[in-house]
Parts: C-alpha cells; structure tokens; sequence
C-alpha cells in the first residue's frame, strides 16, 4: 500500500484493481478551508458518511417526499463533531500547541480525546454532572481525557474554559474555535456529492447552534462555485424544555432527555439565526415525548439508531409535515447527529425489556407465538 500526496492510499489485490481510500474530510476537501500544505493534519478518516433513503418516513409522513437520512452517527467516535475536530485538533499543532480543553453535554467531549490522543496531546473535558450520557463520557475517559464533572450547567462549563484559555497554555476546541465550523461545514459539500444536488429543506437539530451554521456556510460556498444551482431552506429543532433561540432568551435550566442539545444559551446564536433568515428556513420545537416517539419510529422503521438528539428532526419532520409547512414532492435530507450507542440508557428505557424463559423448544415457541 502506498499514499498518494491527496492522502489516498491506493490498494492493489491480486488482479492489479486499485482503489482509492476515503483520505477524511481535510484532504477530501482540501480547496475549502484554511489549510496549508504545512499544516500537520490530524485524521480518524472521519466524513463519508452514509445518506440514507428513508421511504417508511416518507409513507408514514408525505409519501410524495423525498427523505434523506445523512447518518453523522457513524463517524469514528459516533457523532458530527469529528468533522470539526479534525480541523480543530489540526490546526492546534500547527500553532504548537500541547493541549486542549472543552466543555461538553458529551460528543465534543469525545472526539476532542480522541483527536487529542491521536496527536499526542493532553485533553481536559468539563461537563455538567448529570448531563451526559454514559457512552459519550466513557469516550473521554477511555481515550485519556482529564475529565471533570461541574456543579452546573453546560453554559456555565464552557464559560470556565473560555476564560482558562485565555490565560494558560491550552486552546479551546468548543465551537466557538472558527476552525470547528469550518470543517463541520464539510457535510453540506458531502450531502450535495452524494445526492447529486442541493435538497430543497434540510433538517437539523439545534443546540449549540454550531453545525447549522456551518451546513449554510458549506451550501454557499458550494452555490458560490457553482457546484449546486439553488440554496435549501435550514430547518432547526430545539427541544422544548431548551430552546433558548426559539424563545429569544436564556434558558438558565434547560431540561430535556436529549442531553445533546441541553443547551441554554448557545455559542453560535447570532450565525444560526442568519443561517434560518438567509435560506428562508424557520426554527420549532419538539417536546420529549415527540422526540422519543421518533427515536423509536426511526430503529422500528428504518432500522437506524441514533441517539435522542438526533430524533429531534425526525418528530420535527413529523410535526411540519402534518402541519403543512413543507411543499410535496420535496426533497429532504435529515442530519442525524450521533449514534444510539451514545446512550444506551435511553434506548433500554425506551425498548421492551427482554423475557426470561426456560431452555426448552415449547417454552421459546409459546413466547415467540409461532
């Protein structure tokens, strides 16, 4: 095997054939964001992630809908935040830097130690106590992450890390570093190559705000280069109990099961609502009840599991849908943000639980009712 200068390595079996090698989003999309040929890239040969049709959505919904599942679960530690932390983690090298901080409700987190350990840095988390969901902590965790439990909120966490690096010697990898949602924006150029076009709504969870900022920024630059011929329209969901933009106000207590998106105050506020006015998109609200309804239909129908968070588009879907806010006939493509594993707490509440039976053939077939 050997690597080309793109990154691609190219593998030659027995017949000769060669094929080339998913390089991750910086070397695939190189011409886009703020690199150099010098710059150390650091890479989990994150993106390429699967868009996946969701006809059973669209029958349950609009049958004349096109839907579109972009599955960010599937990136290397289970959610969208690789895409920026690749860029996030790059860039800190190149600028000589030996450690990184974030605060988290849990995939910054995550991938942040898991960037960090690839490039050999130090990494310290903080999250809020009670917030996180197992999986995404025992990420940070495993990877060697510092991690601290706060007596507070996600906003007050992240708060204390901007002020420490401000003054120590540790850089910031929260969405507020401009090269997080430089690399997050690469789903967008991926929706459109993978779709062969711009979709006419796209769908996204809302939280932080950061990554529906970036999939706008990705779109226009793309439209710029004239590589789609339309724009789509951003459609964000909070859920109910915190959805700060969608109130116009803080939420100081954001309560939700969806702790990705546990948010009460993001980051990226002022972009978001840029990003919802400029693509003549809108922004609502899911309750937990809607979100765990979708968390279920998205396993039982299409067969994919994502976490909580990630539902909320789905029961947004559900809700615009029946509220005539989409045109039939559209196309739609859904970002998903994290894998179901993330929080396998959630799902074993959500699921039945399993029976227990004696180990005879009778006693199976009298369960399974054949």
């Amino acid at each position: 095997m050997r690597t080309s200068k793109e990154g691609a390595a190219e593998c030659g079996g027995d017949a000769g054939a060669r094929h080339a090698v998913w390089p991750g989003v910086i070397e695939r999309y190189r011409e886009y964001l703020p690199v150099t040929e010098t710059t150390p890239i650091v890479t989990l040969l994150e993106g390429n992630t699967p868009l996946v049709p969701a006809p059973r959505l669209a029958e349950a919904t609009d049958p004349s809908l096109s839907i579109y599942l972009k599955c960010e679960g599937f990136n290397p530690t289970g959610s969208f935040k690789d895409r920026g932390m690749t860029m996030a983690i790059s860039k800190a090298v190149e600028a000589g830097s030996r450690a990184v901080i974030c605060a988290s409700t849990g995939n910054t987190s995550a991938s942040a130690a898991a960037f960090a350990a690839r490039a050999g840095l130090r990494a310290f988390v903080m999250v809020p106590r009670g917030s996180v969901a197992l999986g995404k902590l025992s990420q940070a965790a495993i990877h060697g992450a510092r991690v601290l439990m706060v007596e507070g909120s996600f906003d007050q966490a992240l708060d204390i890390v901007r002020r420490i690096a401000e003054s120590y010697p540790v850089t910031l990898v929260n969405s507020v570093n401009p090269f997080r949602l430089e690399g997050q924006k690469t789903g967008a150029f991926e929706v459109v190559d993978q779709l062969g076009r711009a979709p006419d709504y796209h769908l996204i969870p809302v939280g932080n705000a950061g990554n529906i900022t970036a999939y706008w920024r990705g779109y226009r630059e793309y439209h710029r280069d004239a590589k789609i011929g339309s724009l789509p329209r951003m459609v964000g969901f909070h859920a109910a109990g915190a959805a700060p933009i969608y109130e116009n106000r803080v939420i100081d207590e954001p309560r939700t099961v969806a702790t990705a998106i546990k948010i009460g105050n993001p980051a990226s506020w002022g972009p978001a609502l840029e990003a919802l006015r400029d693509s003549r998109g809108f922004l609502d609200v899911v309750t937990d009840e809607e979100i765990l309804r979708a968390y279920r239909m998205l396993a039982r129908e299409e067969g994919i599991f994502m976490e909580p968070a990630s539902a909320a588009t789905v029961a947004g879907l559900v809700k615009v849908v029946k509220e005539g806010r989409i045109e039939p006939g559209s196309t739609l493509v859904l970002t998903l943000t994290g894998h179901g594993l993330k929080d396998p707490d959630t799902a074993l509440e959500s699921a039945s639980r399993p029976a227990s039976v004696p180990a005879s053939l009778d006693a199976v077939l009298a369960q399974l009712g054949l």
